[in-house]
């Protein structure tokens, strides 16, 4: 869809390089792209994760190329906002398990799109901050929610309302990241663990994310109903007879996600 985004499909798993040299910075092309990627991600029953990093070894994403702002023009900042919004929004959807490889510097939007992903995995030379405030501008693309919701109001404030940046290890202390591997490593880690949701029925995967991320918008309550109900619909699948009976069976199970 743009040479921006290249996409390999490895076996069950989708590989996404951000590629707009030399910062692998997002456009309106590119996020359009992602957006109608993860969508099409969505409909291939035989996709079950999802990998993102970027090219080179300098930047995983620099976010937006500011030039698009420098002149005010506010129906262009309600446009990109809305593309943001959309592509980080439709990934942090996506059916499967989302996993970014943070092989670089990862500033504002390219937080971001790291911050809409299920798990990160950084190199240990990686850096990562929201400085729009910096430039007179805030992350539009979700970082003030899902950065509060990973890792507190207060680390959120330091880092977007103090304007700091972190270092790969402080941001698996606050929880930011959930593994920190050596610089050349990160994209290696994340296709492993991708590999591991394989093993997994991707009915059920999918359903457990949705309940995961459930309480983003509803009280616990909610979700412990909404927990029983799934259970019962997994039981209107064929993965959930053929998990089960693999394990009776002592076989390895063959997923249909369906």
């Amino acid at each position: 869809m743009t040479e921006k985004l290249i996409v390999e499909k490895r076996g069950n798993i989708a590989l996404l390089t951000m590629n707009n040299p030399p910062a692998n910075t997002w456009t309106e092309e590119s996020l359009k792209a992602l957006k109608a990627l993860v969508e099409e991600l969505n409909a291939d029953r035989n996709i079950y994760s999802l990998v993102i990093t970027g090219q080179g070894e300098k930047f995983f994403s620099a976010g937006a190329d500011l030039n698009l702002f420098a002149d005010g023009d506010r129906s262009v900042a309600r446009d990109m906002a809305r593309y943001f919004g959309e592509a980080f929004e439709t990934l942090s959807q996506f059916r499967g398990v989302s996993i970014a490889a943070i092989n670089g510097f990862a500033m504002g939007g390219g937080l971001e799109v790291a911050l809409a992903c299920d798990i990160r995995i950084a190199e240990e030379q990686s850096q990562m901050a929201l400085p729009e405030a910096k430039v007179g501008l805030l992350p539009c693309a979700g970082g003030t929610q899902n950065l509060t919701m990973l890792v507190g109001e207060g680390w959120t404030k330091r880092m977007i309302l103090c304007g700091e940046r972190i270092k790969a290890v402080k941001a698996q202390e606050i929880g930011l990241v959930e593994e920190v591997v050596p610089q050349g490593r990160a994209l290696e880690k994340a296709l492993e663990l991708a590999a591991n949701v394989a093993q997994q029925s991707p009915t059920a995967v999918a359903s457990c994310k949705q309940l995961i991320q459930n309480n983003r918008t509803h009280h616990w309550d909610a979700g412990y109903i909404l927990e029983r109900e799934l259970f019962v619909d997994l039981f209107f699948t064929e993965d959930q007879k053929e998990g089960v009976n693999a394990f009776l069976g002592k076989r390895a199970p063959e997923w249909k996600n369906r």
